[in-house]
């Protein structure tokens, strides 16, 4: 029995990284380091503050998408995370 966990291959703002399998993208954003995923209209950093799609404030897009939900979304191998940063 292996105790090894599946990982994707994602790429944050062009930058590989690999995360487990069950991990969703704002979880991805944090291993990769991000502080933030979008900036407001006046230019202030936001980041997923209620962590269940409610705030709305992980927005990212997620393979040519704009305004995929970070928090609500799982990690699939090979997807292309842009941020605002």
């Amino acid at each position: 029995m292996s105790l090894s966990q599946p990982e994707f291959q994602v790429f944050i703002n062009g930058r590989a990284l690999q995360v487990p399998a069950h991990c969703n993208v704002a979880a991805s954003l944090q291993r990769a380091g991000l502080s933030h995923s979008r900036r407001s209209e006046t230019g202030q950093p936001r980041a997923a503050f209620c962590g269940m799609g409610q705030c709305q404030e992980c927005r990212v897009r997620i393979d040519g998408h704009d305004h995929r939900l970070a928090c609500m979304t799982l990690v699939v191998d090979g997807m292309q995370i842009e941020t605002q940063t």
